[in-house]
Parts: structure tokens; C-alpha cells; sequence
């Protein structure tokens, strides 16, 4: 599905390109932004314009004579620019000093790049409808009917599944219409040892004209093979005979049964609505009656909505879940099962209803089950405790899921026909609220789905082609290689010492030894990009990727594995390599600092340890017993700190992501619109014997390296801190709070 706009975009701007109407810079502008590495001279003029927004403009008045006065305009006429800012769907409504009129649709859809780039998605629709028409961005619904219709007997069907999508049902509903039910369909759940099954269903199905559906064949590589010559050896199968295939996107699938097969892509319901629809799509007027208690038929449909919020919440991407789970059906079905059989037996045992054992068994156990994540489990849990209690029936206050743009209340009593009547009331679209995030969540969804499309664009263009303002690939690519070669300090960094170092010593020599490897690498990788590019020696795989990495003014992969972990562009890693060398440097010339830029170490945790490790050797603490603890001070900078801390120390440059930090109230408070990521003041780091540690009104928040968070094998948790919260901390849960050591900007 993701990928449907980048296919209709790429496809436009060839057509665009074979009529002569594509300027390749404008082009280039649009997946690259300015990958200039020099810093711009003027500021923004207004805080309202982000830094890498006005960077952007610097390049784009060059592009055009139309445009070379667009930031003298904007100066000029801040109040307009900012009212168009400031609107819902800029896209759609008039630019300031008559652009509008001005400048062609590509044009407007650079400078809403530069300004609004949370709504590239919307602007790029827009442009596509104007030079190809609606057709190429309203993406097909799946009709099995039709699929049926295109396939034949020698033509298997593949299903390409995405997390949450299950096709077997609808394809079992289809095999009822066309009565290939019972004997005549055969399903095959594919895992080890299910191979011989599966070769005798197909033999049989292809002989007597049955229905053979193989699931998950994603987890049977290695017998898909011996499924390609079954399938070439297949002589006169029966016309009737038809082969379903299911799989997660795989390198592992033959190519054979690819070529000669007809691919559908499923992907599960979105929106909360046609999720909703889909589960009681599936549930009859018996299974509500198959438990006496009244509140089964109320607790049903609070499942379906909380099924329905644990999948949609994926769209907001890390800032929803750390990790994308595959809850599907399965899940929803087992944890109906479970609440008949607790309801039945405190029924009738007129025993009161256990909810601890309910949300215990729902949110650890079914739907926990596939949660990797403690705090993704932390989300899941907070869901049932705000969907799950004696408040669902409480007669004096109503009780809401949610009030956001719509009164999402739950019906308690009522056939299946009555709960599918309210489902279809719901909204369409639901704002983030919903699922208890703030609406600047859409915003970062947004702007993650932007950088998929640009970053899919650059990966298409072929490798020798384009250029970049005026020079060729090649010049370009040499004159920013020889930009950073000025920019490495010359100066190697040493930290010597005679007698045995203290823990934070040994960290700076670690940190040290890795930045000098990092230093050696670019060093030697920039000259020999520099002679192949000149022809001196061949230009190898691992160079031109460095090249093609500089070209679109992306971090090298070969270097970012020796850096720390980043989502930074070139230019602004540049800034952020530079200033480690700092750090590092005075560091290692004027002892231990009083504030430490933890955003700048390689491994911050070790800094970390090395604090706790002091303290305990300071005052004979056992260092498994003691942990740390966070405190936000009132320090905005770090030459407002005039001593250092006798134990821990001031940590520098981290951001808070999902709120605000109030520094009048000292407490974590709710986003303003359009502020993503905020600075936070200094932060206080201080070790502290666990069981001394007794905190009040305080939320356990994760701090991560990047906006990417924690991944699935748990790389990018740095450590837990602390933030003071006058609010009761499920809002904060809900909304994603965390906090980063770098932004991606």
C-alpha cells in the first residue's frame, strides 16, 4: 500500500520527463531538499520557519526567476505567510503574494517542501491529479470475485500478507458461493514437517478439481523449491483446481511460481471504523448469546474497539508502537473466548467480575504475547485499564472511549445487528486524539511517509545520471569530498595518563579510540573516492555507494556503522561529528566536564555506568544495588552551571518527543500545535541506592539515541529517566512521551 503513491509519483515524472515538462533540479530539489554541507549565513526570520525549512528556500529561490524573491516575500510579508502556514491544508489554499498565480503546481509543491513538509503526501496527490487525473492516486479495493475471475487452474494465487491482514476467511467465503467447501477445499498451515502434507493435498487437488490453500509459506523456504517443479511438472490439472498461497514479503520465494503466478497484495482494514465493521463482520447473534452475562455483550464490543485502536495505531509509527505487531484475528477471537468463559463462570457463581484477571490475561497474555516491547506493553496495558472496569456500567457517568470529533461511547445491550448500526454512525477518519495521542502525531506520520517516498526515489534513479546545481554527478560528488575532507580536524586526539584512571577516564579513552577509527576511515574512503572518480584506480561497489550517498546528501552507510546511531542528513551530521571532536578534545585537555553533551558519546550508556560506578567506590555502595535518577533543572545552557556535582553529573542536548517541558510548573505539559520535538533544559543525572528511591507524580520515561526508538532486537534504549507529571501518567503513556538524544533534522 505504501508503496502505491511512490509507484504513481515515479511514474508521472517519467512521463513528465519524455515530454520535455521535468526540470531535472527541481526534481532533484524535491527528493533532496538542500544537501548543501555549509551552513546558511542569514537565520530564519521567523521561529515559526524551521532552520532546515529556510536552508531549503536558500537553494530554491536559485531554481527559478519566479522564485529568486520568495525570501525576501516571506521577510516581508510574515503575517500572510503565517496565516497560510498556520491553515489545515495548505495545499489547497492560496499562497501569499500571488504564487498561487505565479508559479506551476511543481513549483507550489517545492515551497510547501520547504514550509510544510508534513503535507507532501496531500501535495503530491495533488500534482499527480493534475498531470495524470484521479484514477493514479485512488488505490483499487481487493474483490475476490475478480480474482477468481483472472486466475486459472495452472496459475497459483499469491497472497502477499502484510501484518494484520488474513485472506483465508474471504477466500473460504468465496469457496461457499462457489461450492468448494469441506473435502473440496484444503487449507495447509505451512511450519516444519508440513511439506509431504502439502505436496499430497495439491496432487489430490489438481486431479479432482479441489481447492488447496497453503498458509504462511514464508516459514517453509526451503520447501518452496520443491514446490516449483511440483508445479512444472503438473501435466492437464483439473479446470476447477485452483492454488492459494499466502506469505510475508520474502527474498527466499522462488521466481518461478512469482512469474507464473497472479500476486495480490492484502493489507488489514485502516481507520477504526472498517476495523470495527470487519471483526462483527464475523460474529453472529449466537455467539453474543452463548454467555447469560449482561455484561458480555458490552465487553464485546469494547474488545472489537480495542482490537481495532492496537492495529490502527501502527500508521503513527514509532511514536504508536516501538515495534509493528501482527495482532490480527486470531488474537481478537481467543480473548473472546476467554471473556465467555469469566463471564459464565461469575454468572453463575454471582461472583463480581474479575477485571484484574480479564486485562491480566488480555493484555499479557493474547495480545501480550507478541508484545517484545516493555514499553509498548506499558501502551497495552493503559488501554485496558481505561477501556476494562466497573465504570463501563457506572449509571451516574457516562462512559466514552473517547470525545475527540465524535462521542465514541460503548452500547450495553443490544443483537449484532443493533452494534453493526452504531459502527456504521463512526466517523471515516479519526483524529489522533482517539487513540489518546496528540494531533502532532499525524504530522510526524506525515512526515515519515514524505521521507519513505523521497528516500524510494533516490533509490530508483540509476546511478550515473543527474546532476545537482549545474555541475555534473561526478563534480558534484568531488567537490563535497573534498567540503568534508577541509572540514576533518587535522589535530589527532590523545588522552594519556600515568597512573590507574578513574571509570569516567576509561570511558573517554574508549570514546576516543572509536572516533580516531571513524576519522581514519573517512580519511582513506574520501582519497580513494577522490582517484576513482579521476580514473586513477577502479571505482569499487563499496566507493560508489560512498559517492551515491554524498550525491543525495545521505550519511555513507560504511561510516555510519562506525559512528553512533543517527537519522541525520550529511550536512547536519557534519555539525554534530564536529562537535563530538570538541567535547572529546577539551574533555581529554581540562579534565572531567561539568556538563556532558550525551548526544555526542558512541555508547552512552557507558557513561552512564561509569557515574554509578563512581559514586559507589566514593561511598562504598554495592554497585548491583544502585541505579539512577533523573531531575529536569532550571538551566537552560551549560555555561549557566558554575560547579560541578560531587556525584553524577548535568547532561545537555536531550529532546522530549509526544509533549512539552513546562520550566514555570517544572512538569511535563501538552504540545503546542505543530512543535514535534522540544529541548530539554539541563538534566541532572544522579546515582542513588535503589532502595532509597522513592518517587512521587513521576513518569518512567525511556530515553532513546534516535526518533527510530527501539527496534525489535532492543537496540536504541539508552537508560530510564525521570519526569515530574501533575497529570495521571496514562495520558502521557498513551501519548508515546519519550525522549531523544538526537533528532533527525
Amino acid at each position: 500500500e505504501k508503496h502505491k503513491l511512490l509507484f504513481s509519483f515515479q511514474m508521472t515524472t517519467m512521463i513528465l520527463d519524455g515530454d520535455g515538462d521535468l526540470n531535472p533540479r527541481e526534481f532533484d530539489f524535491y527528493m533532496k531538499g538542500n544537501p548543501s554541507l555549509d551552513k546558511i549565513k542569514e537565520p530564519s526570520p521567523f521561529p515559526w520557519i524551521p532552520e532546515v525549512g529556510w536552508k531549503d528556500l536558500q537553494l530554491l529561490k536559485t531554481l527559478d526567476d519566479r522564485l529568486k524573491n520568495v525570501c525576501e516575500d516571506i521577510k516581508n510579508n510574515g503575517d500572510a505567510w503565517r496565516e497560510w502556514y498556520d491553515s489545515e491544508e495548505p495545499e489547497s489554499m492560496p499562497m501569499p503574494c500571488d504564487y498561487w498565480d505565479k508559479i506551476d503546481i511543481m513549483k507550489q509543491v517545492l515551497l510547501i517542501r520547504c514550509l510544510r513538509p508534513d503535507r507532501m503526501i496531500t501535495a503530491t496527490k495533488l500534482l499527480i491529479s493534475a498531470k495524470l487525473g484521479d484514477y493514479y492516486v485512488q488505490p483499487p479495493s481487493l474483490v475476490y470475485d475478480k480474482i477468481f475471475e483472472k486466475s486459472n487452474e495452472r496459475m497459483p494465487i499469491v497472497f502477499i500478507l502484510s501484518p494484520g491482514a488474513d485472506p483465508q476467511s474471504d477466500v473460504a467465503k468465496l469457496g461457499d458461493v462457489l461450492g468448494f467447501t469441506g473435502t473440496k477445499f484444503k487449507f495447509v498451515s505451512l511450519g516444519q514437517g508440513m511439506g509431504g502434507v502439502a505436496q499430497s493435498s495439491i496432487e489430490t487437488g489438481y486431479q479432482r478439481g479441489h481447492w488447496v490453500m497453503l498458509q504462511n509459506c514464508h516459514l517453509l523456504a526451503s520447501w518452496l523449491k520443491t514446490l516449483e517443479k511440483i508445479l512444472e511438472n503438473m501435466h492437464k490439472p483439473h479446470k476447477d483446481f485452483r492454488l492459494w498461497l499466502t506469505t510475508m514479503p520474502t527474498t527466499a520465494f522462488p521466481m518461478g511460481i512469482l512469474q507464473r503466478s497472479l500476486k495480490v497484495v492484502t493489507e488489514p482494514p485502516e481507520g477504526l471504523k472498517l476495523n470495527i465493521k470487519q471483526s462483527y463482520a464475523k460474529i453472529s447473534d449466537a455467539d453474543l448469546d452463548a454467555c447469560d452475562h449482561e455484561a458480555f455483550r458490552p465487553l464485546m464490543y469494547v474488545l472489537g474497539f480495542f482490537h481495532a485502536i492496537v492495529q490502527d495505531r501502527r500508521k503513527f509509527g514509532r511514536i504508536g508502537w516501538n515495534v509493528a505487531y501482527d495482532f490480527n484475528e486470531s488474537d481478537f477471537k481467543v480473548s473472546a473466548k476467554l471473556l465467555n468463559l469469566y463471564l459464565q463462570k461469575s454468572f453463575d457463581k454471582k461472583e463480581i467480575l474479575p477485571w484484574e484477571t480479564l486485562r491480566y490475561l488480555i493484555g499479557e497474555a493474547m495480545y501480550g504475547g507478541r508484545v517484545t516491547d516493555n514499553y509498548d506493553r506499558r501502551i497495552l496495558n493503559t488501554y485496558l485499564e481505561e477501556y476494562m472496569g466497573d465504570f463501563l456500567f457506572d449509571e451516574n457517568v457516562k462512559f466514552y472511549f473517547s470525545r475527540s470529533g465524535y462521542d465514541y461511547d460503548c452500547q450495553l445491550e443490544g443483537n449484532v445487528n443493533s452494534y453493526q448500526q452504531s459502527i456504521v454512525q463512526l466517523p471515516l477518519n479519526q483524529s489522533p486524539s482517539v487513540f489518546g495521542l496528540h494531533p502532532n502525531a499525524e504530522i510526524n506520520y506525515f512526515m515519515s511517509s514524505a521521507k519513505e517516498v523521497y528516500s524510494g526515489l533516490m533509490a530508483m534513479q540509476t546511478g550515473t545520471g543527474g546532476e545537482s546545481g549545474g555541475m555534473s554527478r561526478e563534480e558534484f560528488i568531488e567537490k563535497s569530498a573534498t567540503d568534508i575532507q577541509k572540514k576533518i580536524p587535522l589535530d589527532e586526539l590523545k588522552f594519556l595518563k600515568d597512573d590507574t584512571p578513574s571509570p569516567l577516564e576509561v570511558v573517554l579513552m574508549q570514546e576516543i579510540e572509536r572516533y580516531e577509527a571513524l576519522v581514519k576511515k573517512m580519511v582513506s574512503s574520501l582519497l580513494d573516492l577522490k582517484r576513482a572518480l579521476k580514473g586513477e584506480i577502479g571505482m569499487t561497489q563499496a566507493l560508489d555507494d560512498i559517492g551515491t550517498a554524498i550525491f543525495n546528501g545521505q550519511l555513507p552507510e560504511a561510516w555510519a556503522k562506525m559512528s553512533p546511531q543517527t537519522e541525520k542528513p550529511l550536512g547536519s551530521w557534519m555539525d554534530h561529528y564536529l562537535r563530538r571532536y570538541k567535547q572529546y578534545s577539551e574533555w581529554a585537555h581540562n579534565g572531567d566536564p561539568a556538563v556532558f553533551w550525551l548526544s555526542g558519546f558512541h555508547i552512552p550508556e557507558s557513561l552512564l555506568s561509569a557515574l554509578v560506578q563512581a559514586s559507589c567506590r566514593r561511598r562504598g555502595w554495592a554497585l548491583d544495588k544502585s541505579t539512577l535518577y533523573t531531575k529536569v533543572t532550571k538551566y537552560r545552557e551549560p555555561s549557566e552551571v558554575t560547579t560541578k556535582l560531587l556525584d553524577g553529573t548535568y547532561v545537555d542536548g536531550i529532546y522530549l518527543e509526544g509533549a512539552r517541558w513546562d520550566m514555570d510548573l517544572g512538569c511535563l505539559a501538552k504540545q503546542r500545535p505543530k512543535e514535534l520535538i522540544q529541548l530539554m533544559p539541563l538534566i541532572e543525572v544522579i546515582p542513588v541506592e535503589a532502595n532509597r528511591l522513592k518517587l512521587r507524580d513521576e513518569l518512567p520515561t525511556p530515553v532513546y539515541i534516535t526518533q527510530l526508538r527501539r527496534n525489535a532486537m532492543g537496540v536504541g534504549l539508552v537508560f530510564e529517566a525521570n519526569l515530574h507529571t501533575k497529570e495521571h501518567a496514562s495520558i502521557w503513556i498513551l501519548q508515546g512521551v519519550a525522549l531523544m538524544l538526537n533528532d533527525d533534522s
